[in-house]
């Protein structure tokens, strides 16, 4: 006879963590904050840009997927679901905070880019990089930013994208395009320097 995994919690799967959840053992939905808190972060870091709110999307997020947890489907990964949970509620932040904040004072940051160049040379062109697309970020609408950080970094289909901002198909990729066409402007002198993917369609 099979012995049980004595690794349980970390060998469940998200799946079998949400039925626990339904089935009322609420200490399993920790299993969950857990494994995807960090990327829930993330995401909400690059729309919003800031620290604070993006520590209060990860909190609501989570809430708000407890509470709903019985409408998940499992069409979509856990991950996928409490993203666009949190890609939501940062939408709303960002929003309640343009009424108070003017567009220029607003900042946003994205990972640094890899460089193939070696040694302290690598370091210094991904930082500049780095800081060349944070500034361009800034520079994008809500929509574009929003658009592209949901399609490039968290890998959502543009159906998805789409329903979620309330946006057509189309408008979505034109978004999209727009945020990469602005980024390929600003990183032209580095092509050959940097390696960047960027997903339109």
């Amino acid at each position: 006879m099979r012995r049980p995994s004595l690794n349980w919690g970390m060998e469940e799967t998200d799946l079998a963590a949400i039925g626990r959840v339904i089935a009322g053992d609420a200490n399993a939905f920790e299993l969950l904050v857990e494994r995807h808190s960090r990327g829930v972060f993330r995401l909400a870091y690059r729309i919003t840009g800031n620290e604070t709110d993006a520590e209060e999307v990860v909190q609501e997020a989570f809430l708000r997927a407890f509470r709903e947890i019985r409408r998940y489907e499992s069409r979509a990964s856990f991950s996928t679901w409490v993203g666009t949970i949190a890609a939501n509620f940062a939408l709303d932040v960002v929003r309640k905070r343009k009424r108070f904040v003017s567009s220029d004072e607003e900042e946003s940051t994205v990972p640094v880019a890899v460089s193939e160049a070696p040694g302290p040379d690598r370091e210094a062109n991904s930082r500049r990089i780095g800081e060349l697309i944070a500034s361009t970020m800034t520079q994008l609408s809500l929509q574009e930013r929003t658009a592209f950080t949901l399609r490039h970094y968290e890998g959502m289909a543009i159906e998805t994208i789409s329903r979620e901002l309330g946006l057509s198909e189309n408008a979505t990729k034109q978004s999209i395009f727009r945020a990469v066409q602005k980024l390929r402007r600003v990183l032209g002198p580095w092509v050959g320097v940097v390696v960047i993917t960027l997903w339109i369609m």
